[in-house]
Formats: C-alpha cells, sequence, structure tokens
C-alpha cells in the first residue's frame, strides 16, 4: 500500500530558485510513490494554485506571517540585502520556524494522533539549524518522523578570509555553536530517519543518531528542463558561469584564470547571474574579447546558454548542493569545479574535472590550466559529457529522487530492518 504523508515544505514554491524549487520539487515528485498533503507556508499559496493544486486536498497553507515576516524584514536589514550574509538570515529564521510547526501540529495533530498518516516528513527547511518540535509530537502520537535532506554549514576554506567578510558572515564564527540547541537534539532523537545532503552534515550528526542517516543530495534536475544536448565539443572552448556574482562563487578568480585564453581568442565565456560583484567584474573584463554577461536569467533561459557551451567553469568555494553541477551534467556539459563540498560530492573523475581546493592563487592557477588543456584538445570532453548525463539520468532526476525517498519510507515503515539504505 502507498504510505500515506504529511509533507511540511514551509518553503516550497515552482516560481522561485534555491530552496523553495527544491522543497516543490521534491514535494511534488513523491506523489508519485505516496499519498502526499503537503503543508506550506501562506506565501507559496497562490504558486501552487497556479500549478494546478487543489487546496484542502492536495495542499494546505500555514498563515504564520505574524511571526516569522517581521523577523524576515529585520534579517534582510541586518545582512543589508544584496544576497549577503545568509548565515544571519538562517539563524534569525531558525529562531521563528518552529512557530510554523506549532500552526502545523494544531491543523493537523488530531490527525496524526488518530492514525490518519503514516508519515510525517519535513523536507523543508534543509538547514539542519533549524529545529523540529514536530518530531517529539509525532514521536508521542507514534507517528514515524523523517527529517531532511539536511545540508549547510560547510566550513570556509582557509585563505578566503577575505571573502567570508565581504559575504557579511560574521555569524558563521559562531554557527558551531547550534549543534548544542535542545531542540536540534530533540529533533535527531525523535526522528524515525535523517535524510543528509553532504558528507558534511553527516559528520554533524550525534554518533548516537548516524545509524538513523540516509545520505542523498538534496538537488536533482527536470528532465524537461534540462536534457537538451549542449553542441559537439568543437574550438573555440565555451563556457559558462552560473551563479550569483558573490565573492565566494569566485566569478572574479575565473575571469582572471581564463583572461589570457580570452584575449587569445581560444576561449568564449558566458556569465549568467548578478550580484553586488558585478560592477567590479565589469571593470576587470574591460578588453576581454569573447566575455559575455547575461546579467540574471529566467531558470528556463539557463538552459539555452548551457547548451551552447563545452563546460561550466565554478570556481565555489563554499557550495552546499550545487544544483547547477547536476543541471549542466543533464545538459551535456562537463563541470570544472573546485574539489570542496557539493560539488566535489557531485562530480567524480570519469563525469568532470576536479581542482584541488587552496589558496586563491592555487585555484586560479588550477582553473587556467585546465582551461588551457580543454582548449587545446576540446574533443576530449565529449566521454566526460556522456558520463555525466547517464549518472543524472541515473540518480539525480527528480523521479528518482522520489523513488530513493520511497524506500526510506518502506524503511521506516518496516521498522528499520537492517542498515539504512544506501540511495546513491
Amino acid at each position: 500500500m502507498r504510505p500515506r504523508v504529511l509533507l511540511v515544505a514551509e518553503a516550497a514554491n515552482p516560481e522561485w530558485v534555491s530552496v523553495p524549487l527544491v522543497g516543490w520539487s521534491l514535494a511534488t515528485a513523491l506523489r508519485a510513490v505516496a499519498d502526499v498533503h503537503i503543508v506550506t507556508q501562506v506565501r507559496n499559496r497562490d504558486a501552487f494554485l497556479r500549478a494546478g493544486m487543489i487546496e484542502g486536498e492536495d495542499f494546505t497553507a500555514i498563515d504564520s506571517e505574524a511571526v516569522q515576516r517581521p523577523v524576515w524584514w529585520l534579517g534582510e536589514r541586518l545582512r543589508m540585502g544584496q544576497g549577503r550574509g545568509w548565515t544571519t538570515q538562517q539563524a534569525l529564521a531558525s529562531l521563528t520556524y518552529p512557530w510554523f510547526e506549532r500552526l502545523v501540529w494544531r491543523r493537523f495533530g488530531d490527525a496524526l494522533r488518530a492514525g490518519r498518516y503514516d508519515i510525517v516528513h519535513r523536507v523543508t527547511p534543509l538547514s539542519p539549524t533549524a529545529p523540529s518540535p514536530l518530531a517529539a509530537r509525532c514521536a508521542r502520537a507514534g507517528v514515524p518522523f523523517v527529517v531532511g535532506p539536511l545540508n549547510g554549514g560547510v566550513p570556509w576554506p582557509p585563505g578566503f578570509e577575505g571573502e567570508r567578510l565581504r559575504e557579511r558572515e560574521f555569524l558563521s564564527y559562531l554557527r558551531g555553536a547550534y549543534r548544542m540547541l535542545p531542540g536540534r537534539r530533540a529533533m535527531l532523537r525523535h526522528a524515525a530517519a535523517i535524510l543528509v545532503g553532504s558528507r558534511h552534515t553527516e559528520s554533524e550528526v550525534p554518533a548516537a543518531q548516524r545509524a538513523k542517516c540516509v545520505y542523498l543530495p538534496e538537488n536533482a534536475v527536470d528532465p524537461a528542463r534540462f536534457f537538451d544536448a549542449a553542441r559537439p565539443a568543437a574550438a573555440p572552448l565555451t563556457a559558462a558561469f552560473v551563479g550569483r556574482m558573490v565573492p565566494y562563487k569566485g566569478p572574479d578568480m575565473l575571469i582572471e584564470a581564463a583572461a589570457h585564453l580570452l584575449r587569445e581568442g581560444r576561449l568564449v565565456l558566458h556569465m549568467v547571474g548578478d550580484g553586488p560583484m558585478m560592477p567590479a567584474l565589469r571593470a576587470q573584463a574591460e578588453g576581454l574579447p569573447g566575455l559575455v554577461f547575461h546579467g540574471w536569467l529566467p531558470h528556463e533561459r539557463v538552459q539555452a546558454v548551457l547548451s551552447e557551451c563545452h563546460l561550466l567553469a565554478f570556481p565555489s568555494v563554499r557550495e552546499f548542493g550545487g544544483g547547477v553541477v547536476l543541471e549542466a551534467m543533464a545538459t551535456g556539459v562537463v563541470p570544472l569545479i573546485v574539489d570542496y563540498a557539493g560539488p566535489g560530492e557531485l562530480v567524480g573523475p570519469e563525469t568532470g574535472i576536479k581542482v584541488p581546493i587552496g589558496p586563491r592563487a592555487s585555484i586560479v592557477a588550477g582553473f587556467a590550466g585546465e582551461l588551457s588543456r580543454l582548449a587545446d584538445a576540446p574533443r576530449t570532453l565529449a566521454p566526460l559529457a556522456a558520463a555525466g548525463r547517464a549518472r543524472v539520468a541515473e540518480a539525480f532526476t527528480w523521479q528518482r529522487k522520489a523513488e530513493q525517498v520511497g524506500r526510506v519510507y518502506e524503511w521506516v515503515l518496516a521498522g528499520r530492518p537492517g542498515a539504512a539504505p544506501v540511495l546513491v
């Protein structure tokens, strides 16, 4: 029988990107393997309705704005906008998120105690710093609670303190204190299964709860959006950077590494995204032919740019999930990345190229060397591109992700016999 799942996704929206798009994509994909009722925040209600969802039947919107909206407003002012100071916003959100779950329990507590749902699964927030009071309440009601995928908190690599400060990540110095919060410990103790989106997040789970961990990167792709094949690998080498123009993603490092090839006409580089670094990047790129700034593009138009490229050049030094890496692989574009955190776990030697993490100068030199090598022999990318597409089709579509989570549901409902399932 299909399990009856109350799926909590406070952030879930098909019209947004990042965490809300992950929440929406996983929540809706799971409808193929379970009878899912989605609980989301009221700000997503209209997007759910536009997507054809029926309120009360497919989803319930919880209005927690009276508490959450003022704190979100405060967070935006404290981090001074422009997409920086992410840890500050996450810390404040984690303080108010339990109010949302309190309202969820008010709405669904009686149904859970009456056994109308087999599992409660909290998909978002993805951050492991957000406690879940639902976990203990579900345990008392006899309903298994699944949380995740959880991801975040990857340490800043040595040598990038300047970038850390420019990102206004002041609270990241204190982030480790969240592991001592009683709400976080109770969530992990009462959870029947903990989906972890990265090996780093898994390492932060207390040893006593580690047997409940299931490794499952949170990102996947929609084949309808990201399965156009890239053009054949031929000169000149064409690469793209896709992401916010902020210090830790390294767009300035990429331009520095690519400058000699751009001057020689051996490389075309597309820069997709916007952010506070844009004026400085345009100044850095002055006089470099073959460099195109596209600015921010709607998610569906990113595919059109990627499909004209051979390579995703992405020197981010602190990426949690790395969804753009999967999107590139699905399109037949080979990722060139820094071997650290999310992208480093998604890319193997058969599907992409990794430059070792290190100081800024070593990353720039590593990217410059790889770009030069590939500019001389772009056809060598073809086997990597084919293997990357096959890998995404095998394990990283939303349909496949739902099947993987379905296996976790089966394991939990069977009483967790044996070791946790290996999914990826």
